[in-house]
């Protein structure tokens, strides 16, 4: 089999000589777990972090060592009688074609329910992510006017329609090109959208919400959450999910630069690990699955082929490549 490995750690933004392919043997699968054939895996912005050898809420990626991340496979061998062969599971293991993975960390899916890739995207915990953002840490309510940025990836998305879904008065999104700025508004049925490349966000932001936003959640951080800050209406809150606008960078960031106006405002700024939320899958599954089955939801996928495209993959991710979700099939 084959596994994609940490060659060297980035400085600045990664490269191809950070990866590694090689090719080792195909584990077995002991008592109390399976051998999971992989089918997707899914790279998230998420990833960039771990490459540093910095304390975080995850630990770093071991140099060396095949890195990991969400996939979803078949399972070719069972040491558990609770997950048998021939079940679908998602687990943690991406970034090679076989894993050994604990039977009791890997979560049976149904393949007739659905595409296997959507369960690492819109059903999965990407699709988790912007629930629990939007609902959960923002505490959005309907008649809210919600501003997401990095809107056309794979969790702003979600969190638009969601949104949407549950009554926003008015959604506005962001994203880096003409083209997915009209996939916002055509396709994900956003009331407004901008490319943040055209003008100052702050300037389009306020041209797009005249009467100021409620909620904003944050994919990319930096210049956007300055103009949430100043767009944001008495109380209003924001959930901080992401911050890519600074993953690469080797200097610290410039802003925001007006956070003081949390203060007036009486604003609420909080951040959020999916991983800690894992109790409202149910909740969540059970609200959003039929709007993802009856098409009231739509859930963009960027995948590419092969596992030793996944560090192009990657790569790409972080330029802003992809619509809705970057997902590589093996």
């Amino acid at each position: 089999m084959r596994e994609i490995r940490l060659a060297a750690r980035p400085d600045g933004w990664p490269t191809h000589e950070t990866f590694e392919l090689a090719d080792v043997p195909t584990p077995t699968a002991g008592p109390g777990e399976v051998l999971v054939r992989n089918v997707f895996m899914s790279v998230d912005p998420y990833m960039r972090g771990r490459m540093n050898d910095a304390k975080s809420y995850v630990p770093p990626f071991e140099l060396g060592k095949p890195l990991e991340g969400g996939a979803v496979g078949e399972v070719v061998a069972s040491g558990s009688p609770d997950v048998p062969v021939g079940a679908y599971v998602v687990h943690g293991l991406g970034w090679r074609d076989y894993a050994v993975v604990e039977a009791s960390r890997a979560r049976v899916v149904d393949p007739a329910a659905g595409e296997l890739s959507t369960y690492l995207g819109v059903l999965g915990m990407t699709g988790l992510t912007a629930y629990v953002g939007l609902l959960d840490i923002a505490k959005f309510q309907e008649g809210e006017t919600v501003f997401v940025s990095g809107a056309a990836g794979a969790v702003g998305s979600v969190a638009g329609q969601i949104a949407r879904l549950r009554g926003a008065k008015r959604v506005i999104g962001s994203a880096g090109s003409a083209e997915k700025v009209r996939h916002l508004v055509d396709d994900l049925g956003f009331d407004a959208a901008f490319n943040y490349r055209d003008e100052p966000v702050r300037k389009q932001l306020r041209q797009a919400a005249p009467d100021g936003i409620d909620v904003y959640f944050d994919n990319v951080g930096g210049d956007h959450l300055e103009a949430a800050i100043g767009s944001l209406t008495k109380y209003g809150r924001v959930a901080m999910c992401g911050a890519i606008a600074a993953y690469n960078e080797t200097s610290a960031p410039a802003g925001p630069r007006n956070l003081s106006a949390a203060i007036g405002k009486e604003l609420n700024l909080r951040g959020f690990i999916v991983g800690n939320h894992g109790r409202r899958m149910p909740d969540f599954l059970a609200e959003v699955g039929p709007w993802v089955r009856a098409g009231r939801i739509e859930a963009r996928e960027t995948i590419v082929d092969g596992l030793e495209n996944a560090p192009a993959a990657f790569l790409g991710l972080l330029r802003g490549e992809n619509t809705g979700k970057m997902l590589v099939r093996l």
